[in-house]
């Protein structure tokens, strides 16, 4: 299968390691970030959530009302509104982009950042109202009749949108999460499986559990996995390593100076097991297999995609071709400085995986049986 590529779509130029320098919404870099990633063979870029930023929908409107290509995956969390509501944002914006969207739900893993916005349900509680959501969205975007709903967390009666979206069926759903809860919940109504890069025998694990999932609830076959990594490259492997230490030393210095890093305030341990076990991974060592290394993960306290894989194009090719090679089919990768990483990235690594992976389509190479020999860890 072709593999895919997602990047990120922010909306200032901030960083872990270099604070924005306008506003939380920069219109003109918005759209200059999104334009080098289509012009650079990426597929589609993520518009992230977080309590106070910049309302992702809106800007993923304006993207998508601008560029002819580039595929939009918007991050959603249900706390924020009525499923009913939100189903009929998503079907405009499949309209807008003329069937460019994705939608990825996010449960939430920290309880403070939750209740920000009003949301004082426990973990699992956001797991089963996740599941729930995203099951009537599904519902409202392929039922052309009015239908009640009498759930746990939501009821409502004589419901039917009058707005549908461009995909048939309906747009793919995305979902994430490394505990038991986010397994069962992404098993069962995701197409798209997320996860946070890992090593590979970790990352085989992940995988497993779930497919396990799936096959619990019924499903023929499982979701589509995807995998997000922090690549470091530059033209020779000892210029990689000395920039990855340099960024490391960028986000510590940021992080002793009590400066938020991006969209990241949290101050105690993290909740979420995705952050707790990339920070157990760090603990057990810098590098892991081909390329990944951890200690970018470490210095942001385990804060969402941080694993980084640090070498040259070559080299961090490799390694995301050992992943596919897992089953891994969507490749998310976001650098420290947006915009010219997401060029670099696009320009030298993006065709020589490409490359590969046809060639592995054409040989028809057997996927899932990779060695997962752990290098340093």
């Amino acid at each position: 299968m072709p593999v895919q590529f997602l990047g990120i779509a922010a909306t200032n130029d901030g960083s872990e390691t270099t604070p924005r320098s306008g506003p939380a919404f920069d219109k003109e870099y918005t759209l200059r970030l999104a334009a080098a990633h289509e012009e650079h063979g990426w597929d589609r870029v993520l518009f992230a959530y977080g309590s106070g930023s910049p309302d992702p929908a809106p800007a993923a409107a304006y993207i998508a009302s601008r560029l002819d290509r580039l595929g939009i995956l918007l991050a959603h969390r249900p706390n924020v509104s009525y499923p009913t509501f939100a189903a009929k944002t998503f079907a405009t914006l499949d309209r807008i982009s003329e069937g460019r969207l994705t939608v990825h739900f996010i449960t939430g893993g920290n309880d403070h950042e939750q209740r920000r916005e009003g949301d004082t349900l426990t973990k699992d509680q956001r797991y089963a109202r996740t599941h729930e959501y995203i099951e009537i969205v599904k519902k409202i975007w392929t039922t052309r009749k009015p239908f009640d709903h009498e759930g746990e967390h939501y009821r409502f009666h004589d419901f039917v949108s009058d707005v549908f979206p461009v995909q048939q069926p309906r747009p793919d759903v995305s979902f994430g999460g490394s505990s038991p809860a986010a397994y069962a919940a992404g098993g069962a109504e995701a197409d798209i499986y997320c996860l946070w890069g890992e090593p590979l025998a970790r990352t085989a694990q992940q995988i497993e559990a779930v497919k396990t999932a799936a096959k619990v609830a019924g499903r023929l076959h499982p979701p589509r996995i995807q995998v997000a990594f922090r690549p470091i490259i530059a033209p020779t492997e000892q210029a990689a390593w000395e920039k990855a230490h340099r960024t490391v030393g960028a986000i510590k210095e940021r992080r002793a100076k009590g400066e938020p890093l991006g969209r990241r305030r949290y101050t105690a341990e993290p909740e979420n097991a995705g952050s707790q076990r990339l920070l157990a991974i760090a603990e057990a060592g810098e590098r892991y297999d081909r390329a990944l290394w951890t200690p970018t993960a470490a210095a942001t306290g385990g804060a969402g995609n941080s694993n980084a894989l640090v070498g040259t194009p070559e080299t961090v090719a490799q390694a995301l071709l050992d992943y596919y090679d897992l089953g891994v089919d969507i490749l998310s990768a976001r650098g420290y400085d947006l915009l010219q990483d997401a060029v670099d990235f696009g320009r030298y690594v993006i065709p020589l995986v490409r490359e590969k992976v046809a060639e592995r389509d054409a040989a028809r190479t057997p996927r899932g049986t990779h060695n997962l020999a752990v290098v340093g860890g």
